[in-house]
């Protein structure tokens, strides 16, 4: 397949790379000006573990481009949450017919969040990856499964394509049956998680406290509200986050998911975005619908990040 990326950005890179190993052609589309700043190759640094735990560091090639033309088999957008309305404006004007994978965390109800895209043109996924990118090197890893909608009326032909490519490439796929809610109970899960970084400086700072998993288990309990009243079905992680005591929480993060050493632990070590946009979503949500969240809001009102947002 002849796949386009948008962006350039940490997830899209990592399975660009799997795919091109696969046999795929991969290019990437950045902003203008990018291209000269990005420049021909980035550096990996990054953890594979479709095959085991296997470290790979190359200084890989890439093709970037600034324009769009609808002469691929595959768009896979996994852009921040904030930019996802402009990518897919972008792509709705020069994308033509060419299938858009949106592998993304979402908040709102996914045909808004596409909006003008058709979403007879579009399936939705998650990735199972993470890390950050620094002076054009990446460090991170991916795991073997990554996430993705069950066929919707209208885009089985998308889903089986999108299902050979990953699989090609030695992915192991989790079916979701109910995408929207997958996705708000994730986004929910980020917003509790980003709002103890915000509090500690840092995605790597979290990792260096022993409070912060049960101070995101308090986050997660005080969010659960708002997802009830806009509908959506507490799944199996959020309950568990909600009814664990929160010492044994942070024992199970600190010791067991993240554990030093640990894929999950790296992505976050690594992960050197700014957090604070699923926070802020979700304290404007409860807003809306009369619902107080005094953890989430005394954490932004301290927070430099927010006053320049609202501003």
């Amino acid at each position: 397949m002849r796949i386009l990326f948008f962006g350039r950005g940490v997830i899209s890179t990592q399975y660009a790379w799997a795919f091109e190993k696969a046999g795929h052609t991969v290019e990437f589309y950045v902003r203008k000006g990018r291209k000269e700043t990005f420049g021909s190759h980035i550096e990996l640094e990054m953890w594979d573990a479709r095959r085991g735990k296997q470290l790979i560091q190359e200084n890989w090639n890439v093709k970037l481009h600034e324009e769009i033309n609808p002469n691929y088999d595959l768009i896979i957008v996994s852009v921040h949450t904030e930019q996802l309305p402009k990518a897919a404006q972008l792509l709705s004007n020069v994308a033509g017919n060419t299938p858009v994978l949106i592998f993304n965390n979402i908040w709102q109800d996914l045909k808004s969040s596409i909006s003008p895209l058709s979403m007879n043109n579009v399936v939705f996924g998650f990735p199972g990856a993470g890390g950050g990118i620094t002076d054009n090197r990446l460090r991170g890893g991916f795991f073997k499964m990554i996430f993705l909608e069950k066929p919707r009326e209208g885009t089985e032909q998308i889903n089986n394509n999108v299902k050979d490519l990953f699989e090609s490439a030695h992915f192991k796929i989790s079916w979701i049956k109910d995408m929207q809610n997958w996705l708000w109970n994730h986004f929910a899960m980020n917003a509790a998680m980003e709002s103890e970084v915000l509090r500690r400086g840092s995605f790597p700072a979290l990792l260096n406290h022993r409070d912060s998993f049960a101070n995101v288990g308090k986050n997660m309990r005080e969010i659960a509200p708002v997802l009830q009243a806009r509908g959506a079905k507490i799944d199996m992680i959020s309950l568990l986050l909600t009814k664990i005591p929160p010492a044994i929480l942070s024992m199970l993060f600190n010791k067991v998911i993240f554990a030093k050493g640990s894929l999950a632990r790296l992505s976050i070590e690594y992960n050197n975005t700014k957090a604070g946009f699923s926070v802020i979503e979700v304290v404007k949500e409860a807003k809306k619908l009369g619902i107080s969240l005094p953890r989430l809001t005394a954490t932004l009102e301290n927070n430099k990040r927010h006053n320049v947002i609202e501003n």
